[in-house]
């Protein structure tokens, strides 16, 4: 694999941070495996969503340490924490704050002031978020994109950098309320979280049931974090790369006629342009994780999964024949060539994509 020719508007990206990079993300890895046994692929992808500012929806059965995991990443960080527990009851104020009528004694005079919600720290993780109505999640939507929230027509600044982790239980949906596909296009990455290996699950259960407790150091500043990630977006990604990702996405939309078979049988609903934008920005954390100075078409396929599974609306015949969204991407990436030759599997490739 050559180094691709970038733009001439790129920004030149400078070599030793790319390595301070890679080091604080071996480091924050390395802390979060003295609590977390096995998951190296899941902490790689919540450190991807961490260097790219993204936020991350952890998708997995209970007892897989998903709070346990997103609470040492935190304090490996040293940044701010809070814990919403989502429950059917739970109120929009709840998680943004409310308006309350003060009276100051001296002078009698009263008041609105603003109380913070937990929102306003910068790690937010949501536990079971799909255990809420649709009017408390979207609650989110505004602090997800803006990174402010706005009560009584007054805005409020989120602290920098903010995050939103949020966990859901795929195997209990009964009284549970789905996220809606526009919220879950907020988030980043979909991270999936399967159960451990024997061995590794032998290590938990040997690491949990005696009376001591490790617990993590923060390793990387808040000033650190928030240089990488200037990093991360200073990362040169060349138009062919730009193109692959573009000509995978496009490839899920029903609507633009040169598409897969599979995707034309099994697709209701395509990823937006907001998933294009994620490929690229995880394409490039994923290569300064590597040592690398640049984004390849290699570092699309590795992140592709995460950030479009949860983006691609499968139908009836998908679930019929068993097919998932994960199984569509797979199928995408083996459909669409990294060197833009033509398909070998559907027979068919994006104008766009030829073009490139």
């Amino acid at each position: 694999m050559t180094d691709p020719t970038t733009n001439p508007e790129q920004t030149e990206i400078d070599v030793e941070s790319v390595q301070r990079l890679q080091e604080a993300g071996q480091r924050i890895a390395t802390e979060l495996h003295q609590v977390i046994v096995g998951q190296d692929a899941v902490v790689r992808e919540l450190v991807i969503s961490l260097l790219t500012g993204g936020h991350c929806l952890l998708v997995g059965v209970p007892g897989l340490a998903k709070t346990l995991m997103v609470r040492s990443l935190a304090d490996t960080l040293g940044l701010t924490f809070s814990r919403v527990q989502f429950t059917p009851d739970l109120m929009p104020a709840d998680i943004i704050g409310t308006e309350v009528i003060q009276e100051d004694r001296s002078t009698g005079v009263r008041e609105l002031k603003f109380l913070k919600g937990p929102v306003f720290a910068n790690v937010v993780l949501a536990d079971e978020i799909n255990r809420t109505p649709p009017k408390t999640q979207a609650a989110l939507l505004e602090a997800m994109q803006e990174h402010q929230i706005t009560v009584g027509g007054q805005r409020h600044l989120l602290p920098k950098p903010f995050f939103v982790l949020a966990t859901q239980n795929p195997i209990e949906q009964e009284g549970t309320y789905p996220l809606p596909e526009a919220q879950q296009d907020r988030f980043m990455l979909q991270v999936r979280i399967d159960y451990p290996t024997e061995d590794e699950e032998f290590q938990i259960v040997r690491q949990t049931t005696t009376g001591a407790r490790t617990q993590v150091r923060q390793v990387v500043s808040q000033d650190e974090l928030l240089d990488q990630q200037r990093t991360v977006r200073a990362i040169p990604a060349a138009d062919h790369v730009i193109r692959y990702a573009l000509a995978v996405v496009r490839l899920t939309r029903k609507d633009q006629g040169d598409i897969p078979d599979f995707v034309e049988q099994y697709v209701s609903w395509g990823a937006g342009p907001r998933a294009s934008q994620n490929l690229i920005l995880g394409a490039k954390a994923n290569a300064a994780l590597e040592g690398r100075e640049f984004a390849s078409t290699d570092d699309v396929r590795q992140v592709a999964p995460a950030v479009l599974r949860h983006r691609i609306i499968t139908n009836f015949n998908a679930e019929a024949d068993g097919v998932s969204p994960d199984e569509i991407v797979r199928r995408l990436i083996e459909t669409v060539p990294p060197d833009g030759s033509e398909a070998a599997h559907s027979g068919r490739l994006s104008r766009m994509f030829r073009s490139a």
